[in-house]
């Protein structure tokens, strides 16, 4: 078939290779500017910085001959940035043009009503009527893909190359474009390699299209798209899965009671052996195939000083990617570091090592808390391990997880410097006349920091973190709900995306969530690990509080 993969070494192209594999196609990798005369076909995944991707390409001496390449009429098709550096320019990096091949611009969502990036499952509809009946199908307009992005083209069809549009996609109050398709040229913002079985469907559907048959569409067929009143985001639902070793040396997935992994004796509460509640590989697996939306793989204990030096950890992360089709968050130890030998890794290399054996997105925990400390001195955080990961792989691709607990005062005499954020406890509840703020922790909530949660999401915000992972010490498995005071205190406080953890017992847990605060996604893990609660359960109480889920 000739098919090639342009790797510009940036993000995670592991995943597309996996999905290839999975769908029985060989492929080969762009090593040279020859390749380009060897390939039938190019896919061009790829996830960050619009002008990142393009220096790369012309670095490599790669960005005439892709040129050349698409203007010969052969398949091309483009992912995420792949799509994205079709177009003539982007206002993330004015001097910095793009192919030009779609004379329009790729602006940044507007956050001011929404969070930023767009990160989730989406639909996408065709533009046109009848646009399946006139080329062969490719998307599946009844299906959900994965979109994780903060720029987009906006879709006008005014516009002359708009003619290029194939499906638009709604986030918020804005319509954006999610494909483009014309003659040997397709692309999606979204990433199928992460779209689940849909995902898998599109790749087969596309390697399989005669590319020559596809219609030249007429720009003045365009149609209007104006929004509609609630957009098709779905809620995630994410199964999390904390990875550490056991005292045989084996890893394990386990889980904590307010971060105590250890199973207790009856009788003198003694620590005993880790709880053992599967392999991660074979739980990641299975929570794909019921559903899940992401999986979050943290490894609470290993590779504190030396990540790179952890291979079992990048061996689970690499064999999970090739039969987990949705996105992959890693965490643990992503951080600047020094191997046993000497040698210094930053945190950089170590997230790039993740990303390349298959991780979609890093977690970082205690060094986030320090980098904020040091910008409230006025310190230099240029260098920080959020701002340097989100300037190679882009925001999208750096998750902060909060570890917070509640520091009661008296509400009476407190006159601190967190009035402000002072959550009182409900009248007729068993905390009525108590009061308290979130106090971040680190090392595994093993040490408090004189510094609240509010304080710690705006500073990740501000150094280029593109989601919030928040949990609870006070509520992680107490089965009691999430904490929604706390929620709804960090939701006010930043426009990047949060995931609420910790606390949830029950399907109706993940409806009040959602039904009460303005969270992106909720994530769970002990109750999926011991069957307590299932993955369609949830998106079944979800579906029928009319909330929008997605259905596998």
């Amino acid at each position: 078939m000739g098919l090639f993969l342009l790797d510009y070494g940036a993000g995670n192209v592991r995943s597309l290779a996996n999905s290839l594999t999975k769908l029985g196609y060989e492929f080969e990798w762009i090593a040279s500017v020859q390749d380009f005369d060897k390939a039938t076909r190019i896919i061009f995944p790829g996830v960050g910085a619009f002008h990142s991707a393009m220096q790369h390409l012309e670095s490599k001496g790669f960005l005439e001959p892709l040129r050349r390449y698409i203007a010969a009429g052969k398949p091309y098709f483009g992912i995420c940035i792949g799509m994205q550096v079709l177009f003539a320019s982007s206002t993330e990096h004015p001097a910095s043009p793009g192919l030009g091949v779609i004379d329009l611009t790729i602006e940044k969502f507007d956050s001011s009503e929404k969070s930023v990036p767009h990160i989730g499952w989406n639909a996408a509809q065709f533009i046109e009527p009848d646009e399946r009946a006139r080329a062969p199908d490719v998307v599946d307009a009844n299906s959900s893909y994965y979109f994780v992005h903060s720029f987009r083209a906006k879709y006008d069809e005014k516009l002359p190359d708009s003619d290029w549009v194939y499906t638009t996609t709604q986030y918020g109050q804005e319509v954006f474009v999610s494909s483009v398709r014309k003659g040997n040229v397709f692309g999606t913002q979204f990433h199928p390699e992460k779209s689940g079985f849909a995902g898998l469907k599109l790749l087969k559907s596309w390697l399989e299209s005669d590319h020559t048959a596809v219609s030249l569409f007429s720009p003045s067929k365009r149609l209007p798209r104006p929004p509609q009143s609630t957009h098709g985001l779905t809620k995630r639902v994410i199964a999390c899965l904390d990875v550490r070793a056991n005292d045989q040396g084996d890893l394990v997935v386990t889980k904590g009671d307010q971060y105590d992994v250890r199973e207790r004796t009856v009788q003198d509460n003694v620590a005993g052996s880790v709880r053992n509640l599967g392999k991660p590989v074979s739980l990641a697996e299975r929570y794909f195939t019921e559903g899940a939306d992401e999986i979050c793989l943290l490894n609470i204990t290993s590779f504190r000083q030396s990540p790179l030096q952890d291979q079992p950890m990048l061996a689970v992360v690499r064999a999970a990617a090739e039969t987990v089709f949705v996105p992959l968050t890693i965490g643990g130890g992503i951080k600047d570091s020094v191997d046993p030998d000497g040698t210094k890794r930053s945190a950089l290399e170590v997230a790039g090592a993740y990303f390349r054996a298959g991780a979609d997105k890093v977690s970082i925990g205690s060094e986030a808390v320090i980098a904020v400390e040091a910008l409230r001195r006025g310190e230099e955080t240029s260098n920080c391990a959020i701002t340097t990961i989100a300037r190679v792989y882009g925001s999208q691709a750096v998750v902060v997880s909060i570890d917070p607990r509640r520091s009661y005062v008296d509400p009476a005499t407190y006159d601190g410097p967190y009035k402000a954020e002072l959550i009182h406890g409900k009248t007729d509840g068993p905390e009525s006349g108590k009061a308290w703020w979130y106090q971040c922790t680190v090392s595994g909530g093993r040490e408090t920091r004189p510094l609240s949660a509010v304080e710690l999401a705006r500073g990740v915000e501000e150094l280029g973190a593109g989601e919030i992972l928040l949990n609870s010490i006070d509520r992680d498995g107490t089965g009691k709900g999430f904490d929604l005071d706390l929620i709804r205190l960090i939701r006010n406080a930043v426009h990047i995306p949060l995931v609420a953890s910790s606390g949830a017992g029950a399907a109706a847990h993940f409806v009040e969530v959602f039904e009460h605060t303005n969270v992106e996604a909720a994530l769970a893990a002990g109750i999926f690990h011991r069957h307590e609660v299932e993955i369609a359960s949830v998106k079944k109480s979800l579906e029928d509080a009319r909330l929008n889920v997605r259905i596998a």
